[in-house]
């Protein structure tokens, strides 16, 4: 009985909560001109002060008296008659408050509040988990330390781990599922993309080693293919990245939804992606009719330089392109392939922060709601770049 009395004590606080702005009523708003009316009495009061301290002259005094006083006639004589508002009634948001509000209260605690119910431990959630992706992990890898043998079991548990960004996890599973199962270009590029998730996005030389691998069991995998050329991006292997992406693009069905992503990477390494016009701007270079000097290009004598090159002076040789695109798209923000370009070119520096000032440097000049803008978003969210900031 005393838990029924607090519960009717506190619904009823409440209620008298929720329904004082209502029960209130609307007041009366301020007369403006009133208070206009008052400033102008307390500079007639002032006046007489600074002329009583012989702060001004009589003569000042007498002018400024005589322009406030036409000022306080003025508002006093349009000052119109105030009539306090009648007050509002919300019937209906009042009635909701005391009467349906209460019941909803009370009939969501008779069927899930109340402490007599009967609880549901985790293994009757496990035995129905419905759509629950943390009871359906548990229930897999419950049954996975019974049965660590269980090939299928891991191969369907990777890719959950994965998606979940529990990426040590999922690599064990592919590991496993690998072992007891045998390599497949699935397994295979799942696990490489584990261990270049590791590594902030690097193709490592054992990611490396496994998508070869994959490669030897199914030649034309697009996924495979792409993360190699890749890494002789990464690398500082301009050449032979252009000619990887390349060929992967001359593979690739026209519609394939990674052709974009690849073509970005063609153009990035020096070279024209596929369709284009060689004589358009931002094409390769190389070709007849190009335009050099198209924001983020390399232009020939880059490519032979940087074949001649170590590594690390490879690369800073890139970071010094990366410079002078992003320098030249401040000059002219309305070249989309360089905002597209600078933003996968800082990602593979594995500079997050400058692609995502890059990224919002960008979205300036193509607004989100635009196409071009969607495609910005797009591939910064397929690279990890984080966009709440830059939509802001």
């Amino acid at each position: 009985m005393l838990f029924w009395i607090l519960i009717a004590a506190l619904t009823a606080a409440l209620a008298v909560i929720l329904l004082y702005p209502l029960l209130r009523g609307a007041k009366a708003a301020d007369n403006i001109r009133a208070g206009e009316a008052a400033v102008y009495r307390d500079q007639l009061r002032e006046l007489d002060r600074d002329l009583d301290g012989g702060l001004i002259t009589p003569e000042e005094a007498d002018y400024a008296r005589a322009e406030i006083g036409r000022r306080l006639i003025a508002v006093s004589a349009d000052e119109p008659a105030q009539t306090p508002k009648p007050a509002r009634h919300h019937r209906f948001t009042e009635a909701f408050v005391l009467l349906v509000l209460p019941v909803l209260g009370l009939c969501l605690y008779l069927t899930t509040g109340r402490p007599d119910l009967p609880s549901q431990p985790l293994e009757a959630r496990l035995e129905n988990p419905g759509n629950d992706v943390a009871v359906l992990i548990t229930k897999a890898e419950r049954h996975l330390a019974v049965n660590p043998d269980d090939g299928k079991g891991w191969d369907v548990l990777a890719p959950i781990y994965f998606r979940t960004m529990r990426v040590n996890d999922a690599q064990l599973a592919y590991r496993n599922a690998i072992r007891l199962l045998g390599p497949s270009p699935v397994r295979l590029d799942g696990l490489a993309e584990t261990l270049m998730a590791v590594s902030d996005g690097v193709v490592t030389e054992e990611a490396r080693q496994v998508l070869e691998q994959s490669l030897t069991l199914e030649p034309d995998n697009p996924r495979a293919r792409f993360y190699i050329a890749l890494s002789m991006e990464q690398a500082g292997r301009p050449n032979e990245a252009r000619q990887a992406f390349e060929a992967l693009a001359k593979q690739s069905p026209a519609d394939a939804p990674w052709l974009p992503l690849v073509n970005e990477h063609i153009a990035m390494n020096g070279g024209a992606k596929a369709g284009a016009d060689p004589a358009a701007p931002g094409a390769n270079p190389a070709a007849p009719g190009a335009d050099p000097a198209a924001p983020g290009n390399p232009t020939q004598q880059d490519v032979a330089a940087a074949e001649t090159m170590s590594v690390g002076d490879r690369q800073q040789m890139i970071r010094g392109m990366v410079e002078s695109l992003g320098q030249k798209l401040s000059e002219d923000p309305n070249n989309f392939e360089g905002w597209m370009r600078l933003v996968r070119s800082y990602a593979v520096l594995n500079d997050k922060d400058r692609a995502a000032g890059a990224l919002k440097r960008g979205l300036a000049a193509f607004p989100p709601p635009g196409e071009q803008g969607r495609q910005l978003l797009a591939l910064a969210r397929e690279l990890g770049i984080a966009t709440e900031e830059a939509t802001q």
